[in-house]
């Protein structure tokens, strides 16, 4: 039963932690059909999930950064697939806070929609009168089977030509339609997350309203999930950082159940599962901290609108450490995949198959690539930053 007051954090993550055991039993279910069944959907639309970031006033929940990445730990907990449509869906309330008031209200109505698509500018967007004519290919539409708000990164062009900044750099746009704009082909067949339903999507000279695309360096709305473009980025640790914590708990709850055959004695009482084990909790307990420190910090600075580079500092450090918690989330789902022996590798004995086949392709993710280190040491080096996504 969902609590009253659902939009409110404490609220939100009481429901989740009650539909925490649904989702564990639904998971193979949201495997094999490659999407999140329309029940579970309906549950999270409820409990206000994909109103999360949008304001009170809006009558979402208003969630700060560090409430949102708790969130999507919880939810991936339960099932990592849903917990990253979720991720994409809520920011549906991130999007809305870069446009003028009247088009947001256009485009998001009520506060628990849904958004999906692919930002990157892969497509094309022809300058006409009164908005743009759009055409292009995306992929990893992450939710799209029941997204509500469909949204795709656009190169501008001008009489066919490509528009450039006063820097010389292509300018590009998000723009924001409904799903039946666009055609949608189902090539989601892949490693892992393979219930997410991310699928590819077209369109052919589609009109978009000028009102109904942003571009990240012009928030509409104040405040700190809109001062910097990096918002939609901050809450993603959770979900490594949750699946992490899930196959602990299988640990822990079938430690009476298992026998250690190198030493004949239960999980309990193994030396090498209580090594493993504790070496897991340390490395994450040190990564969770790492997240939870950084982005806390960074919340603070850009309330109190803080220097530039001060806010450049925990920008930096908040990505290195969103990286840092993909990337170690990797390490403790494959010992601890290796620690179960010959059962990980059924897909239905154990939830360390679908947990490594997860971890691997989130990990695919640009947020968890060596690039990230790159652009994060140019920019203690002095550089600028000139990707909007660390």
């Amino acid at each position: 039963m969902i609590t009253h007051d659902v939009n409110t954090f404490s609220n939100i993550l009481v429901n989740l932690r009650d539909l925490r055991g649904e989702l564990r039993n639904s998971s193979r279910e949201i495997e094999e059909h490659r999407r999140i069944p329309l029940n579970i959907i309906e549950r999270l639309r409820g409990i206000g999930i994909f109103g999360m970031c949008f304001p009170q006033s809006w009558g979402g929940a208003g969630l700060t950064s560090i409430e949102q990445i708790l969130v999507l730990e919880e939810l991936a907990r339960g099932d990592t697939a849903t917990a990253w449509c979720a991720m994409i869906g809520c920011d549906s309330g991130i999007y809305s806070g870069f446009l003028e008031e009247k088009s947001a209200k256009e485009i998001f109505p009520h506060a628990n929609l849904a958004v999906a698509g692919w930002i990157h500018p892969q497509g094309k967007a022809e300058i006409v009168d009164g908005g743009y004519i759009v055409t292009g290919k995306w992929r990893f539409a992450s939710g799209s089977p029941h997204g509500d708000v469909i949204s795709a990164g656009c190169f501008l062009y001008r009489n066919g030509n490509l528009v450039l900044d006063d820097n010389g750099k292509p300018l590009w746009r998000v723009m924001l339609a409904r799903p039946a704009d666009y055609l949608f082909s189902d090539t989601w067949f892949t490693t892992g997350l393979r219930g997410s339903g991310s699928q590819d999507y077209s369109t052919q000279g589609l009109f978009i309203p000028e009102q109904h695309a942003f571009n990240f360096s012009a928030p509409k709305r104040q405040g700190p999930l809109h001062k910097t473009p990096d918002a939609i980025l901050r809450k993603m640790s959770g979900i490594p950082l949750g699946l992490a914590r899930a196959c602990l708990d299988y640990i822990y709850d079938v430690a009476d159940d298992r026998t250690d055959r190198i030493n004949d004695v239960k999980w309990r009482n193994s030396k090498r599962v209580q090594t493993a084990v504790a070496n897991a909790e340390n490395q994450l307990f040190i990564t969770r901290n790492a997240v939870l420190t950084s982005v806390s910090t960074l919340w603070q600075a850009l309330e109190a609108d803080a220097a530039h580079d001060d806010i450049t500092h925990w920008r930096v450090q908040s990505a290195l450490s969103r990286r840092n918690a993909f990337q170690t989330a990797r390490t403790i789902v494959s010992s601890l995949y290796d620690l179960q022996g010959g059962g990980s590798i059924y897909t239905h004995e154990t939830p360390f198959d679908r947990a490594l086949r997860d971890i691997n392709t989130i990990c695919q993710h640009a947020v968890a690539q060596e690039k990230v280190l790159q652009v994060c040491g140019d920019i203690l080096f002095g550089g600028k930053v000139e990707d909007y996504f660390i």
